[in-house]
């Protein structure tokens, strides 16, 4: 049949199917011939090859920027034992999907931790180390007086087990327990993204200030272009054996399928750079933010404070740029901006796209314009359930002791004057104080002793849906009470600004009594 009459043959059955043992960056190249050839995927996987694969990524899309290829390669990684720190900046992701140890239900006493360096400053090194081990002991010390009283104020009902109400009691426990992990504390996570997010997360982790998030960018970039840990190797390395000493010659070609090296992204990942950009931007940014607000104190603020949107534009981006490179609320830097001439406004919004290259996208603080803004003060705990939300932008600002820290509402629950209580505060005291020695020559190193309990400021802007279901997810009783709070606020906050539009809202009432052992 001519081909100027296949396409009046009708064709109404679509097949669908579900591919498995491909490469990535091989099945990414099959995928994207779809828009280059008219051959089928079965045809397509069947006829290429690794090699292949890497001719046609160096053509596409290094050459011709065609990083659309990039989505199509979707890769897994295991990060184990890095700090807690390290892996809030590895998750800042827009496109993120992943899992981290939790801090509610595992028990981080021996985690071990990380320990940044201070060059020859021996003193500074023993000061850091004194600091994170009375950390974990306090840690330790709370969380067990905290199961201690959970056990003497919440009976075991007759139809649960011992075993089940003690674990139910110790992720309690744990609730009120983690406050005091410092940001060293070791964790783990594992994640699951395309390469164009891979490249631009390696990227951006190469151009941290940390040392151990900068090699953290190398080692996942190493991951990325070497042999993967196959979960089969060893099941499919006795199978070619046996296959081997049966037929040597069968052994051979067996060993080409069963026992062969797969590398994830070796192409796609390979040309993966610190970001000149964004370091040289921060620079500027931060230094423009010491020179406005020099002499002006932090002001008070709400825990969340929802910013009206009835600034321009231009103030709204210069405020921005200025928010992430200071510790100021929002509220506060846009009055002082809002009070600059406009070509002063102007130079500031300029600085943060000066340095920008050819194939640079915006710094994240340029994704402005959304109606809901809310500037969030809460501890670091809190936050990093906060920081799962990727429907929103987060302008995060550095750590910093300045904020202070928050009581677990349990310890208040004990009273301020309770013996625990007082055990927490004097740790964070410690903690605090250990800091602020360390950040007048280590500014870095020292923020890995601050414990999660130390308020950060960062700023979440969205739309009404992510409002709507922030607040609805954050507030249901399981949640911690940190962002049960939090979620409470935002919502609180539509209610007073779009009073009509409060009865979309399904959150749940954060005052009201919550039964412990369904949490």
């Amino acid at each position: 049949m001519p081909d100027n009459q296949a396409a009046e043959t009708p064709q109404n059955q679509t097949e669908v199917f579900a591919v498995h043992g491909a490469d990535p960056e091989v099945l990414a190249y099959a995928m994207a011939k779809y828009s280059r050839s008219a051959l089928s995927m079965r045809e397509s996987l069947t006829e290429i090859s690794s090699q292949r694969a890497e001719q046609f990524l160096n053509t596409f899309y290094f050459q011709y920027g065609h990083r659309s290829i990039a989505d199509l390669a979707h890769l897994a990684f295991a990060v184990e034992r890095l700090s807690l720190l390290a892996a809030i900046v590895l998750v800042d992701e827009q496109r993120w999907d992943g899992q981290e140890r939790s801090t509610r239900y595992q028990n981080f006493r021996k985690s071990s931790w990380f320990m940044p360096e201070f060059g020859a400053d021996t003193n500074a090194a023993d000061a850091f180390r004194h600091s994170i081990q009375t950390s974990f002991a306090a840690y330790h010390e709370v969380a067990e007086g905290a199961l201690e009283s959970l056990k003497q104020r919440v009976p075991r009902p007759d139809d649960m087990k011992p075993e089940t109400w003690e674990r139910t009691l110790k992720a309690r426990a744990f609730d009120v327990a983690r406050y005091l992990l410092p940001l060293a504390t070791n964790t783990s996570l594992g994640q699951i993204v395309n390469a164009r997010t891979l490249e631009t997360q390696i990227s951006r982790l190469l151009s941290s200030e940390f040392a151990e998030v900068r090699q953290l960018g190398e080692t996942l970039r190493t991951a990325a272009s070497g042999p993967a840990w196959n979960v089969h190797a060893d099941e499919f390395a006795k199978l070619q054996q046996e296959i081997a000493a049966l037929d040597p010659a069968l052994g051979e070609r067996a060993a080409a399928l069963l026992t062969r090296e797969v590398k994830t992204a070796p192409t796609l990942v390979k040309y993966a750079a610190p970001n000149e950009y964004a370091i040289a931007t921060r620079c500027e940014l931060r230094q423009a933010a010491a020179e406005l607000l020099r002499n002006e104190p932090i002001e008070a603020a709400p825990a969340v404070d929802l910013i009206g949107g009835d600034e321009t534009l231009e103030v709204e981006l210069a405020t921005t740029l200025l928010y992430g490179a200071s510790h100021h609320p929002y509220r506060q830097i846009r009055r002082i901006v809002d009070q600059l001439t406009e070509a002063r406004r102007s130079e500031i919004i300029a600085l943060g796209a000066a340095h920008r290259g050819k194939h640079d996208e915006l710094l994240r603080e340029f994704a402005s314009g959304q109606a809901l803004r809310f500037d969030i003060l809460m501890d670091i705990g809190g936050f990093r359930d906060m920081h799962r939300h990727r429907r929103c932008i987060q302008i995060l600002q550095d750590y910093t002791h300045r904020h202070g820290y928050e009581l677990p509402p349990d310890l208040e629950e004990d009273g301020p004057e309770s013996s625990l209580a007082a055990r927490y505060r004097q740790a964070i005291d410690a903690a605090h104080a250990a800091y602020a020695e360390l950040a007048i020559n280590h500014p870095e190193s020292a923020q890995y002793a601050l414990p999660l309990a130390t308020r950060r400021r960062a700023l979440f802007k969205m739309d009404f849906a992510e409002a709507l279901y922030i607040s609805e997810l954050r507030s249901a009783p399981q949640g911690h009470i940190s962002y049960r709070r939090i979620a409470w606020e935002m919502y609180e906050g539509v209610r007073k600004q779009y009073p009509s539009l409060a009865q979309y809202f399904r959150t749940t009432e954060i005052h009201e009594p919550v039964d412990v052992l369904k949490r």
